[in-house]
């Protein structure tokens, strides 16, 4: 019987290795120093791999990237792994991951890092949490979304309801702190909401790419699942209407959406479009059937929540307000 593993939690004196599977931090040595600190408040230790803060488009080839990764799967001391930033040239380490290489650990990242936590969940049954890089913790004071993904890492897996305010501007961030000023209201197909299913997913930006590659466990995942019902998410970072419609249906095509029960789509960062298409049409068009929640706080929008690839997601909205519950069953 399939069943996806979740790995241990995080305890005081836990060790995280951080790794820079697509960029390195390059010349944001300063926030990243910020991040760790905060990270350390936790009282967990840090370790780094050599191309966490290396500038340029990767921080190294593809082969040594992967290379670290299995460094710190391979140290026992090891707790939890967190991916240092995003990027855009992830994918090309895919063919050097290896099934057997992956361990039991919690793998934390978000943006570029997708396709990398989506091949360990969907290839190997290890949940993974998508949500905050490493270096996403660089506020003066943290915000509550930053803060529950350290409870994710602790184990207190908490109800996560949509925030009251979102960012419509970064440059506008004081000392690393969010700058919270446009209201926060989820859009759906439905008066109400109510669906529980096993929740998979990321920035459709890099999943667009899997289709046709050896790398694409899809299709075994979610027919392995299928009882349970599946629940998509994703994070458009700045796919335009366009492409957004045709890459639903090319995933819709390539079997993707098999056994779905709904999708929920977070607030995008960079919008855009040139047709009479819009990203709620290219969802209505696509998925006529199910309930669809879009401008969700999930992705490049902050505040952001938590994800966790694999687990079973109870999602209830209503009148602009939304909540996600997961719990880990195999």
């Amino acid at each position: 019987m399939f069943q996806v593993k979740y790995p241990k939690f995080l305890k005081e004196e836990s060790t995280i290795g951080i790794t820079a599977p697509s960029a390195g931090i390059g010349v944001y040595q300063e926030e990243f120093n910020q991040s760790l600190k905060n990270l350390k408040k936790n009282n967990w230790n840090l370790i780094e791999t050599s191309n966490v803060r290396k500038e340029g488009d990767v921080s190294s080839p593809p082969k040594q990237r992967a290379k670290e990764l299995y460094e710190l799967f391979d140290n026992q001391e090891v707790d939890a792994i967190l991916c240092a930033s995003g990027g855009d040239f992830l994918t090309d380490m895919l063919p050097y991951l290896q099934k057997e290489r992956i361990k039991e650990k919690w793998v934390m990242g978000a943006s570029d890092p997708t396709n990398l936590l989506y091949y360990i969940t969907t290839a190997c049954d290890i949940a993974t949490m998508y949500g905050h890089n490493a270096g996403g913790f660089d506020a003066e004071k943290l915000y509550t979304s930053q803060l529950n993904a350290f409870e994710f890492l602790k184990g207190n897996i908490l109800p996560q309801e949509s925030f009251p305010l979102y960012e419509k501007n970064k440059a506008d961030r004081v000392n690393g702190n969010y700058a919270l000023t446009e209201k926060v209201e989820w859009k759906s197909s439905e008066e109400e909401v109510d669906v529980t299913g096993r929740i998979i997913g990321g920035c459709i930006d890099c999943l667009r790419y899997l289709p046709g590659t050896k790398y694409d466990f899809t299709k075994e995942f979610i027919n392995k699942y299928k009882n349970d019902g599946i629940i998509w998410y994703f994070d458009i970072f700045s796919m335009n209407t366009e492409d957004f419609y045709l890459t639903l249906f090319q995933l819709k095509e390539a079997g993707w959406f098999e056994h779905i029960k709904s999708i929920i789509v977070g607030r995008i960062l960079f919008p855009s479009g040139f047709t009479s298409m819009t990203y709620e049409k290219a969802l209505k068009e696509t998925f006529p059937n199910i309930p669809i929640i879009m401008e969700a706080d999930i992705g490049h929008v902050v505040p952001k929540m938590t994800i966790i690839n694999g687990s079973i997601a109870h999602i209830t909205y209503k009148k602009g307000k939304g909540k996600i519950e997961q719990f880990l069953q195999g």
